[in-house]
């Protein structure tokens, strides 16, 4: 016997423009963030900005060391950095956006699986879902309205209960 199980993604795709104007503040302190990231190595520039209940923004971009996993990715710096300075606060929305250090404009750069996780992870315990907004630097916004959309069977603390 054998049976199929699906998973289904929904991520919308809107111009900048027709954004309302905290997410495009939001994905403009993303590129900000992504600005100043200490990448010599990869040369790959991440920038992520998070908006907590509580009205606060955290920024966050990737930091790189030359022991390759000592680094970190930016959306985990954004995520430790918010618990870190608002620990009751939870996450509702995110913004991420990368560009090569040599290129002119941004493009379009999903997380990595770790990222996933660590985000899901925050999604799971604070009980409430994370809009998350990924620019592709063209004018286009990808909104997956829950990171589960990026980490379909993922692993949780479920499993060590």
């Amino acid at each position: 016997m054998s049976e199929e199980i699906r998973s289904e993604s929904v991520i919308k795709v809107h111009a900048f423009d027709a954004l309302d104007k905290d997410t495009q503040q939001l994905v403009r302190m993303a590129e900000e963030a992504a600005k100043t990231a200490y990448a010599p190595y990869s040369n790959f520039l991440v920038g992520a900005a998070v908006v907590l209940d509580n009205g606060e923004i955290v920024k966050g971009h990737n930091q790189e060391n030359a022991a390759y996993p000592s680094g970190l990715c930016a959306e985990r710096v954004a995520f430790f950095a918010a618990h870190a300075q608002f620990p009751t606060a939870k996450i509702l929305k995110v913004a991420l956006t990368a560009k090569k250090a040599t290129a002119a404009s941004f493009q379009l750069a999903t997380p990595c699986g770790s990222c996933r996780q660590v985000m899901s992870e925050f999604e799971d315990h604070q009980k409430n879902k994370i809009t998350l907004f990924i620019s592709d630097g063209k004018g286009k916004v990808y909104e997956s309205g829950s990171i589960e959309n990026l980490l379909p069977f993922k692993f949780s603390d479920e499993y060590l209960k």
